[in-house]
């Protein structure tokens, strides 16, 4: 009798919710929460709805806690329970508060010092973003991150968010239901991940007089440009970026013969591609609050519709890190709108309303620096171009102020080897100079590597690695094996040979694996700068054959890339643990193109790197 009166209960109360869910389905619904613990914005992301989002939004301020309620609205994905280590916020709870009327709640619990009446509520569209705004952000000192040669820095968001947090135990059947209700006082707890935080949420583009208009909220940084052919594109990422789903891989018109497209290249990182011939003209150009940006043909655009006030510079001053990094800043009068153009041996700023500058006080301020040979000069009517030389193999990254009013630009150069000159012994007439290269096939042995399906990673890496030997052996070079057959190699072994062999460039193939068995896609590894281009080449290479996810360049400390002094590259080649990718690994087309393309992205890099 208890079990059928609970039973009826149960009955009801589904009953119930379905109701009040049904209801529900006509008002605005959110689809997704992320929350950028980096400018502590929360994003809720919703769906069209003909009912208008935030009419009356009123935050109720308690000790050390604050929520607001959104009416009129549901959540669609699970209730959210937050927790922090770190910052002015300790924990976010996001639930659906009731069904009838329908209304969501968002919770926010901080330190004694936070102060919630920073918090401020914005709505684009149908999406709600709430900036809980801490007072630091209007330090003048205080820098965010505008533009970066690296495409990949110690700054990204590359794990996910764990937390620990209760979850009830259920059970399809009534009697597993009954013995939770029973039970219900003995919560487990659970950890689970968070999407990836981001420093920059995308939300609309518009398409101008030769270029695109981004804007958003939060911090915008670029990557070092790459420029591909067969079409003629140049392609951007904005790291720590989410995109608005609606602006995602949306192909716009620029005009007759060029285009820009937007996508979502992986979880953090947004990638801009602009088809155009003129590839070499285009640059991004910074709004002085770094909240919205343009990419344009700078040679195109009228330098005068990119600002509404005009600014001169008013201190000049250094600063050194250490023997390999220096930075240069500049202070302004006022906010700036300036551009940025990259090259192998300078970069250059072009500060479209800065109308007057100091010359000698520019020369002296930056005497003896790694900036000493850099030079200004006049841009037509109204503005300034900073020219600064750097070291090829230099790293360059600039930074705006958060009032817009200062600009600091930092260049690591690369720590020379010392080196002692070989002895060169004559050769004979036409002989040419034969390239090396180390092969490392991963694992081996005791050692599996990751296992998929009854698949073990060291089969295919090995499989792989000698189709790649074979294929450069076809090409004219010396190749050395770091294993040949199924035997463990120690990793300080792998560099003992590879040591030994003293090699041009040394590839590691690996298989990668994830807890979620949906993720797909291939990956490039490197860590010292002097490899970043051998990554960049065969990376390219890679991913325009392999019809899989192109997940980029990763700057990782795996040993054997971080141990060998020649140019060193780690490549995944797919996810074992994803069944269809595995069983593409494990085919002979798979991993014979796989073999084909790097072996053809080590040529193209021998040909550009003579």
């Amino acid at each position: 009798m208890r079990k059928l009166l609970l039973y009826l209960i149960i009955c009801i109360s589904f009953v119930f919710i379905s109701i009040g869910e049904a209801f529900c389905e006509e008002l605005h619904k959110f689809t997704s929460a992320n929350f950028d613990t980096s400018n502590s914005i929360i994003v809720l992301t919703g769906q069209d709805s003909q009912e208008p989002v935030m009419q009356n939004v009123k935050l109720v301020k308690l000790e050390e806690k604050a929520y607001f309620d959104i009416d009129n609205s549901i959540i669609t994905f699970p209730k959210q329970d937050w927790v922090f280590n770190s910052g002015g916020i300790k924990e976010i709870k996001i639930n659906q508060f009731s069904n009838n009327p329908c209304k969501v709640r968002v919770v926010m619990n901080y330190d004694k010092d936070f102060n919630p009446d920073n918090i401020m509520f914005f709505r684009l569209n149908n999406n709600v973003i709430i900036k809980l705004k801490n007072g630091k952000i209007g330090d003048n000192e205080y820098f965010q991150n505008t533009y970066r040669d690296e495409h990949s820095s110690s700054s990204d968001f590359y794990e996910y968010l764990t937390i620990t947090t209760p979850v009830e135990s259920s059970s399809d059947s009534i009697t597993g239901q009954i013995e939770s209700a029973f039970n219900a006082q003995q919560k487990v707890m659970a950890k689970k991940e968070l999407k990836l935080n981001t420093k920059y949420y995308l939300n609309n583009v518009s398409i101008k007089p030769n270029g695109v208009l981004l804007n958003g909220f939060g911090s915008a940084s670029i990557e070092r440009p790459m420029i591909l052919q067969n079409p003629a594109r140049i392609v951007y990422d904005l790291p720590n970026t989410l995109v608005n789903t609606k602006i995602r891989n949306k192909e716009f018109k620029i005009n007759d013969t060029e285009t820009v497209k937007i996508g979502q290249f992986s979880v953090n990182k947004a990638r801009i591609v602009i088809t155009t011939e003129a590839v070499g003209d285009y640059i991004p150009i910074y709004s002085s609050d770094n909240q919205s940006l343009i990419i344009a043909n700078y040679k195109k655009t009228t330098n005068s519709s990119l600002y509404s006030n005009t600014a001169n510079v008013i201190d000049y001053k250094k600063e050194k890190k250490d023997s390999l990094t220096e930075s240069m800043v500049l202070k302004f009068d006022a906010p700036i709108v300036h551009g940025l153009d990259r090259y192998n041996d300078k970069l250059i700023l072009h500060l479209y309303n800065v109308s007057k500058y100091n010359e000698t006080n520019f020369k002296t301020a930056y005497q003896g620096t790694f900036f000493n040979t850099s030079t200004v000069d006049l841009m037509p009517k109204v503005g300034l171009k900073l020219t600064i030389p750097v070291e090829q193999d230099a790293v360059v990254s600039t930074f705006l102020g958060a009032d817009g009013k200062s600009l600091k630009v930092t260049v690591k150069q690369v720590k020379k080897k010392i080196q002692i000159p070989p002895v060169i012994l004559p050769k004979p007439s036409g002989e040419k100079t034969v390239r090396k290269v180390v092969i490392d096939a991963g694992h081996g042995g005791s050692d599996a590597g990751a296992i998929g399906g009854g698949i073990k990673e060291k089969d295919i890496t090995l499989d792989v690695a000698k189709r790649l030997e074979k294929l450069l052996i076809q090409k004219g070079y010396e190749v050395k094996m770091t294993r040949e057959n199924d035997t463990f190699v120690s990793l300080e072994d792998r560099v003992a040979i590879s040591e030994t062999y003293n090699p041009d460039i040394f590839v590691s193939v690996h298989v990668n694996s994830s807890v979620k068995p949906e993720i797909t896609g291939i990956e490039t590894h490197y860590y010292h700068q002097e490899s970043l281009s051998l990554a960049q080449i065969v990376h390219s290479s890679f991913a325009s054959a392999i019809h899989s996810p192109n997940r980029g360049l990763f700057k990782s400390k795996f040993y054997v890339i971080n141990h060998t002094t020649s140019p060193a590259i780690l490549i995944e080649i797919g996810f074992i643990s994803n069944s269809s990718e595995r069983a593409e690994l494990t085919g002979e087309k798979r991993k014979q193109a796989t073999a084909k393309a790097i072996a053809d992205g080590i040529q193209n890099y021998f040909k550009q790197y003579k």
